[in-house]
């Protein structure tokens, strides 16, 4: 399994100490970083328990439920790139027909740019990669997921012995994303994942024309309150 990896782009400003009163101590502080897809690591909140996120595609709507028991550190992941919009206008950019459609890969270069790096640990394996499950793709390096995801077309419990762990299944329109533009295949002859990350849309747009898309990701069926 492919993934893509950018360096990261961090930015942090530290407020300015205010001049110390008679009597007073002196204060400094570090105000959090304001939420931005071009900052990985100011989307830290924890997912609920159990939430649903819905998809809009090209294709038409499919809904995806998450159990943050299954693998807390990829529902985390996936619930702020959800949250913060970064999956909408990603493509479909790898379908395998009864193995796989991957997508995660961000249209604009510069996001993608920044997510590259954002690594996030390995975790146990506790629901095998049954059809319509959703795991993040890795390399065979430890800790190596970022932000492409997977879901599976079929029943693909092999993938559970290398580490692959998945952490949410579709529990609608499972007809929709079998209906994905497979026509391209695998790389080399389907779409170059490094040139996805580093040209965006406009590559897919011009070489790989028929590929479905993401129009918008939105979270539902969440609790109001979110641990940050």
């Amino acid at each position: 399994m492919k993934s893509i990896f950018v360096s990261i782009v961090l930015s942090c400003s530290l407020l300015a100490q205010a001049p110390a009163s008679k009597g007073a101590a002196s204060k400094s502080a570090t105000p959090a970083a304001r939420p931005s897809l071009l900052n990985p690591s100011s989307l830290k909140a924890t997912a609920p328990a159990v939430f649903k996120a819905q998809f809009t595609t090209t294709k038409g709507d499919f809904v995806v439920e998450v159990h943050r028991d299954w693998a807390p550190i990829g529902a985390d992941r996936f619930y702020n790139l959800v949250k913060s919009g970064f999956l909408d206008d990603a493509a479909f950019f790898r379908v395998i027909p009864r193995f796989v459609v991957q997508f995660g890969l961000n249209a604009k270069p510069a996001v993608s740019k920044a997510w590259e790096n954002a690594n996030i640990r390995d975790e146990p394996v506790k629901t095998s990669n049954k059809r319509g499950t959703l795991t993040f793709a890795k390399s065979s390096l430890p800790n190596s997921r970022t932000t492409q995801i997977f879901i599976n077309l079929g029943d693909n419990a092999q993938l559970d012995a290398d580490g692959f762990s998945p952490f949410g299944t579709v529990v609608e329109g499972m007809d929709v994303v079998e209906k994905f533009y497979s026509g391209y295949g695998d790389a080399p002859r389907g779409p170059d994942q490094s040139r996805i990350s580093r040209e965006g849309k406009p590559y897919l747009d011009k070489n790989f024309p028929q590929l479905d898309s993401i129009k918008t990701a939105t979270v539902v069926a969440a609790p109001a309150t979110e641990k940050k």
